[in-house]
């Protein structure tokens, strides 16, 4: 069982990564390209420069508090630095654990790093896609971690920039493990996050992976508008290639093309949006590897797409992985974004929007994040059917995708008619707990009067979701995780 979760999940996380937006085009009249900081004197920088001793070892690095507009503080000089692991130099390429039966090492949490990038042959180019996925064998637990490409950190050995500029620099430089190796020393700088194993796919990669598998049927919530290339073939930097695109809530069948458009845009939109699209492929791309029977075929799959995602998993791990996918759902998954209030806007003093980290909150979130979930034990003991009562299809799956984000098993069930105006919560346990079914109702945006107790001692779930005409499928996923 130790090996249940980081392998099924690991299987998902090379199946998907995204890059940077499409570009400013001048159709779009809500656009806004700032080059420089408007009034830079008074802006504050986040915080400056320290000495850098790459000997040093980290552990649990501090984060920067911005709390107070008007007096960032500073880096901690390295003598805050606190006492590290002594089996992990910054200087020094960790090496990969041994892979045994368990495959964890020991360790509560095994840290695997999405990577999605708009890595072209001779260029230089950033990691604009960054997922941490950090798997607690023993609890049976997944938290996936969104960081912003815009997150101002401090890069080991260099300077503080955004974080998405570490993997680059790591191999102009020549850095001990190369780019990976900067980013996993920056992100555990910064964040105090060990990171263990990456995988990174670049456009091309992520469109191919897609297509391999057929598609992917991915649950759209809330409606999404943006520019789309009218081919993926088309010149990007000729703006009369680019068209306003919507995909409309339902579950949306998406070739590679869509997925990535829908994954990597952010036009009218915003980088946290961005990262919610993105767990939302990662997880549709999941379930349509289990469903498809995906996991079989997995050396066929490494040959054909070996060359799209750089990695450190051999194809011995992915079969390991793959004993175990089939027993995990997207309920054992928890998703999290480090956005407002755990980033606050800044100009830099170059003129650079970035983002800087208010510690007190981003460490409760990491903190939440890393450790087991009583809550989500609990929740995953509630089994909860979901029937659509309406004539408009994909409304079960949106609202079971919702409950799972919340820590809830689900199944759909087919429907009795189609004419229901409102949703209903049907209590079927013995226990009759309002404490619980207040929770499922707090997710689903329902009020208490939408709830109907009903004990069926014969039942295998505890309650019947019926969604009615009012239900209104988007909701905020990082809003269930509180």
């Amino acid at each position: 069982m130790k090996s249940l979760w980081r392998l099924s999940i690991i299987a998902a996380l090379l199946l998907a990564g995204c890059g940077p937006s499409a570009p400013v085009v001048s159709q779009a009249p809500s656009f806004l390209l700032v080059t420089s900081a408007p009034n830079p004197s008074p802006t504050p920088t986040p915080f400056q420069p320290i000495p850098w001793t790459p000997t040093a070892a980290l552990l649990a690095p501090p984060i920067a508090d911005s709390s107070s507009p008007a007096d960032p503080p500073p880096l901690p000089t390295q003598t805050e630095v606190p006492t590290a692991d002594p089996n992990f130099l910054i200087n020094t390429v960790a090496p990969l654990p041994t892979l045994d039966p368990s495959f964890t090492n020991g360790q509560e949490t095994i840290n695997f790093l999405l990577i999605g990038s708009d890595k072209r042959s001779g260029t230089s180019f950033r990691t604009d896609t960054l997922i941490v996925a950090v798997l607690r064998p023993s609890e049976g637990q997944v938290s996936l971690i969104s960081i912003p490409r815009d997150l101002w950190v401090f890069i080991p050995g260099w300077e503080n920039n955004r974080i998405n500029t570490a993997y680059q620099h790591g191999i102009s430089t020549g850095y001990p493990g190369g780019g990976p190796g900067l980013l996993k020393d920056t992100i555990l700088y910064n964040l105090g996050i060990r990171i263990d194993h990456t995988a990174m796919v670049d456009f091309d990669g992520f469109r191919k992976i897609v297509d391999t598998l057929g598609g992917v049927d991915v649950p759209v919530a809330c409606p999404y508008t943006d520019w789309k290339l009218i081919d993926p073939s088309y010149n990007p930097e000729n703006e009369k290639n680019w068209f306003l695109y919507t995909v409309n809530p339902g579950v949306v069948h998406m070739d590679g093309d869509l997925a990535l458009w829908y994954a990597r845009s952010r036009q009218k939109s915003s980088d946290f949006d961005r990262g919610r699209r993105q767990q939302e492929v990662l997880r549709a791309i999941f379930s349509q590897a289990l469903r498809a029977g995906t996991l079989t075929r997995i050396p066929d799959l490494y040959n054909n797409l070996k060359d799209s995602v750089e990695t450190d998993l051999g194809l011995g791990d992915l079969l390991q992985l793959a004993l175990y996918a089939p027993k995990m759902t997207n309920a054992d998954i928890r998703s999290y974004y480090i956005r407002p209030p755990y980033v606050t806007s800044w100009i830099t003093s170059g003129g650079a929007y970035v983002l800087s980290p208010n510690q007190e909150l981003l460490s409760q979130l990491l903190a939440e994040a890393l450790s087991p979930s009583t809550r989500t034990v609990e929740r995953q003991a509630v089994t909860i059917e979901v029937m659509n009562g309406t004539s408009i299809p994909g409304y079960d799956t949106l609202a079971a995708t919702r409950l799972n984000y919340a820590g809830y098993e689900t199944r759909l069930v087919p429907s009795d008619r189609q004419d229901y105006a409102y949703s209903v919560l049907i209590d079927k346990s013995a226990a009759q707990d309002r404490s619980v079914s207040d929770a499922i109702l707090n997710v689903m945006g329902m009020l208490p009067g939408s709830l109907i107790p009903a004990p069926d001692p014969n039942s295998s779930a505890q309650y019947l979701l019926i969604l009615g005409y009012d239900y209104q499928p988007c909701f905020r996923p990082e809003k269930l995780t509180e």
